[in-house]
């Protein structure tokens, strides 16, 4: 598994170390694992998804040490005693109190921890023989004897204690303090959109065999870039609202502005077309091109609409007004839309450096004002006269 090197996927990982984290979670954590595992093997079919593993290690290696509390209790120590002890021998006095010691010369603070050397604890025999004092403060290992500060004499943990192997989580992870089991992967070969659509597949036809009371969710750059379309897609839509109603004010009707806007579905379907053609994946930039081809062929197909109805109030009948306002608005609108999409062809080519990450938003925009500036000329006329021709009849 490589972790991402740049800043940028990194924030868009939301700190995560792979761009999909799809995330059991639930307090049966024991459960939470086995369907964890089940998924990471239903995800290595979908294709485009590499690098898949369960980030939490399930056999971490530890020793567990069972002290006996009434063996303590005989010599007067408790388990926090014992507990104490083998934290300051294994970690370091630094854990439990901070000592500093003071350089008269230069007046620098060094801090101070009493701990038993690494190399005194090489076995398991080596931790047996660690001595309890139950003073808060163990004396160095591999001694056996000694009296602590109270008067009580030192024993060794192996008097006191049981010593067995076993295995652990390494990691343990939380999400809104529920414990997670994470599956992390990457993606290769295939866009991020169809990848996630394919997870969501498998998350789905396994909900059945989820266990009772947990929940899978997916995370990272899946999460951003659904997040990032529906926002988008909203902002889409609401552009052509607000525009229709600007318009509505402005032309003081709301039959005009709906033959203004009729040009739209055809900008949207060149956008379709120019995306698929090039093979281009539908992303953020596209889609904010796509918001920007709204105002052009919008601005365009205003033109036309707005000298038809000159025409009309100057006494033409409405086939007429919609013919001159095809013919006498071809060039205005033709040169609008042609410099647009002249000055987005070296975006949408994506050469240099960088190039490629703004090469759809270029290609978004070509295809649909090319598709937008047709139905401009074209339909938006035959509409025209369709609705007014109707209205004077």
């Amino acid at each position: 598994a490589f972790l991402p090197a740049d800043m940028v996927s990194q924030i868009l990982n939301f700190g995560l170390p792979a761009p999909i984290d799809v995330q059991v979670s639930g307090l049966n954590v024991a459960a939470n694992r086995a369907h964890a595992q089940a998924l990471l093997a239903r995800l290595h079919g979908i294709p485009g998804v590499v690098d898949l593993r369960i980030q939490q290690a399930l056999d971490y290696p530890q020793l567990n040490v069972e002290v006996d509390r009434s063996k303590a209790a005989l010599l007067g120590l408790s388990e926090t005693d014992v507990a104490s002890d083998l934290l300051v021998s294994l970690s370091g006095s630094s854990q439990t109190t901070l000592s500093f010691w003071i350089d008269p010369k230069s007046g620098t603070q060094y801090a101070i921890a009493a701990q038993t050397p690494q190399f005194r604890l090489a076995s398991l025999g080596d931790l047996a023989t660690t001595p309890v004092t139950g003073t808060g403060a163990a004396a160095g290992g591999g001694g056996a004897g000694g009296v602590s500060g109270g008067g009580r004499a030192a024993q060794l943990l192996a008097n006191l204690a049981s010593f067995h192997r076993s295995v652990a989580p390494a990691v343990v992870s939380h999400y809104d303090a529920t414990p997670v089991v994470d599956i992390f992967g990457a993606v290769e070969g295939a866009d991020l959109g169809f990848v996630a659509a394919q997870i969501q597949r498998v998350l789905a036809e396994s909900k059945s065999s989820l266990p009772r009371g947990s929940q899978v969710a997916v995370h990272g750059q899946v999460k951003t870039m659904t997040d990032s379309f529906a926002g988008l897609l909203l902002g889409l839509a609401a552009a052509i609202v607000l525009v229709y109603l600007l318009i509505v004010v402005n032309f003081q009707s709301w039959l005009d502005p709906f033959i203004i806007i009729t040009a739209l579905p055809a900008a949207l379907a060149g956008i379709v077309w120019m995306l698929f053609l090039s093979d281009t994946p539908v992303s953020v930039p596209a889609l904010t091109g796509a918001i920007m081809c709204m105002g052009v062929a919008t601005a365009n197909s205003v033109l036309v609409v707005s000298f038809a109805r000159e025409r009309m109030n100057a006494g033409d009948d409405a086939a007429h007004a919609a013919v001159q306002a095809g013919v006498t608005r071809f060039r205005p609108v033709l040169m609008t839309a042609l410099a647009m999409i002249i000055g987005m062809v070296p975006m949408a080519l994506g050469l240099g450096e960088g190039g490629e990450q703004n090469a759809p938003l270029g290609r978004a925009v070509i295809g649909g004002l090319i598709f937008a500036t047709l139905a401009t000329l074209f339909f938006v006329p035959t509409v025209f006269n369709l609705i007014h021709g109707r209205r004077s009849h």
